[in-house]
């Protein structure tokens, strides 16, 4: 199975906030950004194993700034790791008011998905090599989330996480 970059994963989503996205206060409702997140994301992880995925968890999802009713929102996925069935997606999400002409952070997570077979059943995917510096902090940083996600997930013991003890000098 071949080796893969991050930029073979990336996928750049663009929407329209509209009324029917919005909360009272005329911001994007959460729950709406997190559903288009949740397609850029599987999307991504598509492409990088050119099968069908499913979510298996969603972290860290920071809100930073809201975005308003006519707003444009750009949501840009790319694998940070692949594990052995398993990819990590990076999400950063972007505001832009079109008529001032300013775009803004607003959001970055990340998903997790697994590719699946033919029968529905967990898959290999392909290993991925980070290029840049940034990816490479994406890449070392997502064996510790893995690691934090199935401890909270009760499918590791915390005495297992041999990255985590090394993060924190545990013995």
């Amino acid at each position: 199975m071949e080796t893969k970059k991050p930029a073979d994963s990336q996928v750049i989503m663009t929407e329209l906030v509209l009324p029917n996205d919005t909360n009272t206060f005329g911001n994007l409702m959460g729950g709406r950004l997190m559903y288009w997140m949740d397609i850029c994301a599987a999307l991504s992880a598509m492409k990088h194993c050119g099968s069908p995925v499913v979510t298996a968890s969603v972290d860290n999802i920071s809100f930073e700034a809201p975005i308003k009713l006519g707003n444009v929102v750009h949501i840009e996925a790319k694998i940070s790791r692949a594990f052995n069935t398993s990819m990590e997606v990076h999400i950063r999400v972007w505001g832009e008011d079109v008529l001032h002409q300013y775009k803004y952070k607003s959001n970055r997570a990340y998903f997790t998905f697994v590719a699946l077979d033919p029968h529905g059943k967990p898959r290999p995917v392909p290993s991925m090599t980070p290029e840049s510096e940034e990816e490479q902090k994406l890449f070392d940083g997502a064996l510790r989330r893995r690691q934090v996600r199935l401890i909270l997930g009760g499918k590791m013991k915390p005495g297992d996480a041999t990255e985590l003890k090394a993060l924190f000098n545990i013995q």
